[in-house]
C-alpha cells in the first residue's frame, strides 16, 4: 500500500537499515545517499522515508514530503560543494526508473554538455 514500507523495495530496506548505503544527509522524512552506480562525479539519491512508486504519486498524496525532498536535494548538493547540479526524477520504466520508490537523482561535479533548456 502506498505510504507504507514495502518488503520487496530496496529503498524501503535502505530506510529500515537492512541494506547498507553511504548516507550523506538525513532528515525526519528523507534520506540522501550515494548512488552505487554513479553517472557523474557526484551522484546522490534523495528519497522519502515513506513509500510511493514515483514522484507524481508522492506529490499528490503528501505534497509537504515532496517539497522537502527538493529542499533536501538542494541541501545535499550544497553539502557536496556543488554550485551547479542537475535534479532528475524518472517516472516509469520507459523513462529509466528501475526502483519504484519515489526518488530524485542529484548529479554534479562536471559540466553537462547535453541538457534541456
Amino acid at each position: 500500500m502506498a505510504g507504507e514500507a514495502q518488503a520487496d523495495c530496496v529503498f524501503c530496506r535502505i530506510v529500515a537499515g537492512e541494506i547498507p548505503a553511504t548516507v550523506v544527509r538525513k532528515s525526519e522524512r528523507t534520506l540522501a545517499f550515494r548512488d552505487i552506480s554513479p553517472q557523474a562525479p557526484t551522484h546522490l539519491l534523495v528519497i522519502p522515508r515513506v513509500h510511493y512508486p514515483n514522484a507524481a504519486e508522492l506529490a499528490a498524496a503528501e505534497p509537504a514530503v515532496a517539497a522537502e525532498l527538493l529542499v533536501e536535494a538542494g541541501e545535499a548538493a550544497r553539502a557536496e560543494g556543488l554550485a551547479a547540479y542537475r535534479l532528475i526524477f524518472n517516472t516509469g520504466a520507459e523513462a529509466g526508473q528501475t526502483v519504484f520508490h519515489a526518488h530524485v537523482h542529484v548529479l554534479g561535479g562536471e559540466p553537462f554538455t547535453e541538457g534541456l533548456v
